[in-house]
């Protein structure tokens, strides 16, 4: 099992910026895959960006350009810089370890959210 435990998040004027952590019990370059979802009031969790353990990101195309993902290579922390809110960013952020265990058995482990709040 992996344990996932999220900060940063907070209240802050559009066009500011913020930026998230997510601390992991299991070291980061042992997950396949570490991801960033969101969800809105009234609307679906979605994916805002995701990094491979070899390093490969992909963003949503609402935030490509805005927001970056990093991993600490050698500890148990990816973090998610985001730069230029909009009001339309805010939303609870939950942090995702998506990967496999000895067994070739697929996982996913969730946090417990941190709430971004944009405000206009």
């Amino acid at each position: 099992q992996v344990k996932l435990v999220e900060s940063g998040g907070g209240l802050v004027q559009a066009g500011g910026s913020l930026r998230l952590s997510c601390t992991t019990s299991k070291s980061i370059s042992s997950i396949n895959k570490m991801n960033w979802y969101r969800q809105a009031p009234g609307k679906q969790r979605e994916l805002v960006a995701g990094v491979t353990w070899n390093g490969i990101a992909n963003f949503a195309d609402s935030v490509q350009g805005r927001f970056t993902i990093s991993k600490d290579d050698g500890g148990n922390t990816v973090y998610l810089q985001m730069y230029g809110l909009k009001a339309e960013d805010t939303g609870v952020y939950y942090c995702n370890a998506h990967g496999f265990d000895g067994q070739w058995n697929e996982y996913d482990y969730w946090g417990q959210g941190t709430q971004v709040t944009v405000s206009s």
